[in-house]
């Protein structure tokens, strides 16, 4: 009996998780639909880089916490991960911002 129940309740955790994924999934196809369209405005382009690099970053946020699992990790790793993400992405925006610069 006590298989039952946990067969039926991992079922329902699995569904909860496959419907979370499906939701950050809309979410990544609308952050980059966006970065698409910023990525288009030349007007204001130090603006648009800005704006590009910070959902580049919530990207890979996303596909690190939800698609590599890394939300039910330890406290460490999901810090030393993002940590390296904005590591990346301050690199580029720096980067950016020394071409308008110079």
């Amino acid at each position: 009996m006590d298989r039952d129940v946990s067969d039926h309740l991992s079922g329902a955790l699995g569904v909860r998780h496959a419907h979370r994924l499906n939701i950050t999934l809309i979410i990544l196809v609308g952050v980059a639909v966006g970065t698409l369209l910023a990525s288009g405005s030349v007007s204001a382009e130090p603006l648009a880089s800005a704006l590009v690099l910070g959902l580049a970053m919530l990207k890979g946020r996303l596909i690190l916490l939800e698609f590599l699992g890394l939300r039910d990790a330890h406290a460490l790793w999901r810090g030393i991960v993002t940590a390296w993400i904005l590591g990346v992405t301050s690199f580029a925006f720096a980067a950016s911002a020394a071409r308008w610069l110079i």
